[in-house]
């Protein structure tokens, strides 16, 4: 059976100053991918001005686009209208829920949202003491919870969990261990560990390294743009 070629790319962090590049970028992208899925952190400082080029940037591509927004897209308080910007330029914007896409006869299921942090087994915060930091915890437990129900009920070929924070601490090497609960959480990695998936894409960790596996044998890229240092990896998963 064909292959599906799932094109990625997070943290592109685009402003005024770069209005058309990244579009430049794209040119050809029907050619190498079935679909480009866009792991947050679209915007520098979350503005719905932001939102507006890209929604501009990304609109009208030969391929689907679906989005994850990041920490960055929400500084502003204007992530609804950033999604729905998107959304009327016919992008897609998964809000811890998933959608189902026809390729070449066969079904992707893409699952996920923004994500969240608390750090990794072992070494993470945990629903105890002050208020805010069982607020901090259980934001993430919720959002996990949210993402094992959608793979639970999605059906399609092959599933695909989109992310802005990271499931495992492996692709965040690179980084200072200080932050690393402020970029994910393994409380994601065993959502989806428990139902299943065929690969996991975040972005967040700009000094991460770019290949990893959640401990239920799972594919996590990191795919945030400084790690690539191109406008997109492409990640093939069989069609059998």
């Amino acid at each position: 059976m064909t292959e599906l070629r799932i094109a990625a790319v997070g943290d592109v962090h685009l402003g005024e100053d770069v209005r058309g590049h990244y579009r430049q970028r794209l040119e050809g992208i029907g050619e190498r991918a079935d679909v480009l899925l866009l792991a947050g952190d679209l915007t520098r400082h979350g503005t719905a001005e932001e939102g507006r080029l890209v929604a501009q940037e990304f609109r009208d591509l030969p391929v689907p686009v679906v989005a994850v927004l990041g920490n960055h897209d929400y500084h502003s308080d204007a992530q609804d209208e950033i999604a729905a910007e998107l959304r009327d330029h016919g992008i897609t914007v998964l809000d811890d829920d998933g959608t189902v896409l026809e390729i070449n006869g066969r079904t992707l299921g893409i699952v996920g949202g923004k994500g969240f942090g608390g750090g990794f087994a072992g070494k993470c915060a945990s629903e105890f003491g002050e208020r805010e930091i069982k607020s901090f915890v259980r934001h993430t437990r919720t959002i996990a919870e949210s993402w094992q129900l959608a793979l639970k009920e999605i059906e399609a070929d092959r599933k695909v969990v989109l992310s802005h924070y990271s499931p495992i601490k492996e692709t965040l090497e690179g980084e200072p261990l200080e932050i690393y609960p402020f970029l994910g959480s393994y409380l994601l990695a065993e959502a989806v560990d428990s139902v299943g998936a065929d690969l996991i894409l975040h972005g967040h960790a700009h000094k991460g390294s770019e290949k990893g596996m959640t401990p239920g044998g799972i594919r996590v890229r990191n795919v945030a743009l400084p790690v690539l240092g191109r406008a997109y990896g492409v990640y093939c998963l069989n069609g059998g």
